[in-house]
């Protein structure tokens, strides 16, 4: 045992590359010593430092690679790994930071968990020791001082709440008065169907859940299931109490990670639009293991399904095109339609699946698991971290390169622009006043189900295909109109793509030059059988 600890000491020693001759230091290059135990249990709890108490001592093998060491708990499962790795590949498809540190300092990796930490360093064994937070000096604390310092916070504070209450009280004999009054108008798609407006864009944290009955599957993806559901009513007349129909998107726990994005897009009460899908609430249902998002319900499904069974006319196709324009340039804006600030939003995963019709045949977005809030304050490594996501077949070319600009948070509204000119032109393929109608197809239909990246990097960026835009769908001027459009929103080059803001206001300024006799909006006998969109 002595005569082990002796080897792995000088092996150490010699790859620290120090020897000193003559009173001279001599730099050597050799390859990294790291503890090396893959996957292993760990009772390491993620605050101070702790040991990786992995026992086996490996040499690098290859001169490039430096020391790594995740963290990760999955339910009651804590894990330590501990390996080497080549810094510039991604390890759990994400780039190593801070390799050439000494010390292995943790760092909390959001986009893969809010329990997973990764550190990396350069230096014998350097992996074993897990440092979370930073250990610094002691300090003199000088109570009296703090005290009054913080003393015109506390102030500010006491005076907020109060200013708040009293708002809270006035608001409260309002809504009093307006419930003896009676309803003003009736509930609609631009409030909450509720009828409540404390429901909207919120989170139901009261201790008796709301009133709903699910009636049916819906839908169904890789993160959740759509369930159409009763949320019934209160009311004071005699008799059973009146439902409301909405759309319940039910997560599992340990999809607790994609109900909290789209929970952090939908609690911004500037998202709300009349093109955005309307949220109501969500819930945390821990006796059945489950997270709720309730939103409204549209019975005619998504695009992608309504396009299947039905064309359109040249009017229809302008309300859906302006719509879906309309929401994306919402999305991407930092200011509502009102002129207060709003943080932007890049949906990331914008397809045919992922908008619903409504009623009246306009559109709204939906599914937000995979958005991005487009805060300026973003670090490079914060938007780096956020990985390549989406849906392949409608990937912009810098997406599928994982080569999109991080310097510029407005690279991520250029793939959303890509993402819409596929689906632009998938409403386009059916409309009749383009001539003869073909089946349904999605963009790039040769490549069938879902096809991977590789496929599509061969498709998009070695052989720069598009899909086809026959001439005779330039005849009507309309049309050829939102052809141009789409054209100049799948460029190859980011920077030379229109934004949404601007391609909502062409699509606006469409002249009706074709006179058509108005279309009557077509009804769904079936389209309770719809399915509402998740992630494929």
């Amino acid at each position: 045992m002595e005569r082990a600890r002796f080897l792995v000491f000088w092996c150490g020693a010699i790859h620290c590359g120090i020897s000193h001759l003559n009173g001279h230091t001599v730099g050597l290059s050799f390859n990294q010593l790291c503890k090396f135990c893959d996957v292993r249990l760990t009772d390491c709890k993620p605050t101070g430092s702790c040991l990786s108490n992995c026992n086996i001592s490996s040499i690098c093998e290859r001169r490039e690679e430096v020391c790594v060491a995740v963290w990760h708990r999955d339910g009651e499962i804590t894990t330590v790994e501990t390996v080497c790795h080549d810094p510039s590949l991604t390890f759990h498809g994400i780039m190593l930071e801070n390799y050439k540190s000494t010390k292995c300092e943790m760092k909390q990796i959001k986009a893969l968990g809010p329990h997973f930490y990764m550190c990396s360093c350069t230096w014998e064994e350097c992996n074993d020791e897990l440092i979370f937070t930073p250990l610094t000096g002691p300090s003199i604390i000088n109570v009296p001082v703090i005290l009054i310092s913080l003393l015109p916070v506390l102030l500010l504070a006491v005076l907020i709440i109060s200013v708040y209450y009293c708002y809270r009280i006035q608001d409260f004999r309002r809504s009093r008065l307006r419930t003896k009054r009676g309803p003003a108008h009736s509930c609609s798609d631009t409030c909450t169907i509720m009828g409540k407006e404390d429901y909207t864009n919120s989170m139901n944290h009261n201790t008796e859940l709301l009133p709903i009955q699910l009636d049916s599957v819906v839908g169904k993806g890789r993160f959740a299931e759509v369930y159409r559901a009763r949320l019934e009513q209160t009311s004071h007349t005699p008799g059973p109490a009146p439902f409301q129909t909405v759309a319940v998107k039910i997560f599992p726990s340990e999809e607790y990670a994609s109900w909290k994005t789209e929970c952090g897009i939908f609690s911004d009460a500037e998202l709300r639009h009349e093109n955005v899908l309307h949220f109501l609430t969500a819930e945390r249902r821990q006796t059945q293991g489950q997270y709720w998002l309730v939103t409204a319900y549209h019975a005619r499904g998504n695009l992608q399904d309504y396009l299947r069974v039905h064309l359109l006319s040249w009017d229809h196709l302008q309300k859906v095109v302006c719509s879906l324009a309309r929401g994306l340039a919402h999305l991407h804006g930092d200011r509502t339609p009102c002129g207060r600030p709003k943080t932007a939003i890049a949906h990331r995963d914008l397809k045919s699946s992922n908008v619903l019709v409504k009623d009246d045949l306009t559109c709204c977005i939906c599914d937000f698991g995979l958005s991005l809030r487009l805060d300026t304050s973003m670090s490079v490594d914060e938007l780096a971290n956020s990985g390549q996501v989406g849906t392949a077949r409608y990937m912009a070319p810098e997406v599928l390169e994982s080569r999109i600009n991080l310097e510029n948070i407005e690279s991520f509204k250029q793939s959303d622009v890509y993402s819409m000119a596929l689906v632009l032109w998938e409403i386009t393929s059916r409309c009749t006043a383009i001539g003869d109608v073909l089946e349904y197809a999605p963009a790039f239909g040769k490549l069938q189900g879902n096809p991977c990246v590789e496929s599509m990097k061969d498709i998009v960026i070695r052989d720069r295909e598009r899909p086809d835009i026959p001439h005779s769908w330039c005849k009507h001027p309309g049309v050829d109109t939102v052809c141009h459009t789409i054209q100049d929103c799948w460029d190859q080059d980011p920077e030379s793509r229109l934004t949404a803001h601007c391609v909502a206001e062409r699509f606006n300024a469409m002249d009706h030059e074709d006179h058509s006799p108005e279309q009557k909006i077509p009804s769904d006998t079936e389209s309770d059988k719809v399915q509402l969109p998740l992630l494929d």
